[in-house]
């Protein structure tokens, strides 16, 4: 869905489960700063709001963008967390640096997700210009980060139900 015809921080009658018993690490892009601080900002509230205790919060800063995918590796190898979300925003431009980025990142994170099976949350904002991405950040669409966060905390949960119910479903004897 285009996110110009939905606020990104309207979560409607979605079931938001309580954070208190995870941890989740977040690497944030320092490029855009403006931008990449109030993702921050709004993935950490919504984290602690849905009970997710301050200490079980891990960010770390990057430089850009690109760096997110390494940030995110580490976090997932290095720290006992549960989910990683990354956070970053890369405003197009007149080459097509722009396009390697995203690709890059994006192909970074869903590789994460797959080779270490754990939610690695894509929390990047690619937009054509500093308005949309101020839009998206806190602005009349609300924020990227507290939908990352959401996301977050929903795939750690479907994740350890599934867990839960395969034990329940195969019991070791």
């Amino acid at each position: 869905m285009a996110s110009n015809l939905k606020n990104l921080s309207d979560f409607g009658d979605a079931e938001i489960p309580n954070g208190s018993d995870m941890k989740i690490g977040i690497a944030v892009a320092q490029w855009n700063k403006e931008i990449t601080s109030a993702l921050f900002n709004g993935a950490k509230q919504t984290l602690l709001k849905h009970e997710v205790k301050e200490d079980n919060i891990i960010s770390v800063a990057v430089p850009g963008t690109f760096e997110l995918t390494l940030a995110a590796q580490n976090l997932l190898e290095y720290t006992d967390v549960d989910a990683v979300i990354v956070l970053g925003c890369v405003i197009q431009g007149e080459t097509r640096h722009f396009d390697f980025i995203c690709q890059s990142v994006t192909q970074g994170v869903t590789e994460l997700n797959i080779k270490y099976n754990q939610p690695v949350i894509f929390g990047v904002l690619t937009t054509d210009n500093l308005e949309q991405a101020q839009e998206r950040a806190g602005g009349k669409l609300g924020n990227k980060g507290d939908e990352a966060a959401v996301t977050a905390l929903q795939m750690v949960d479907m994740q350890s139900r599934l867990r839960q119910n395969y034990l329940n479903c195969y019991p070791i004897e």
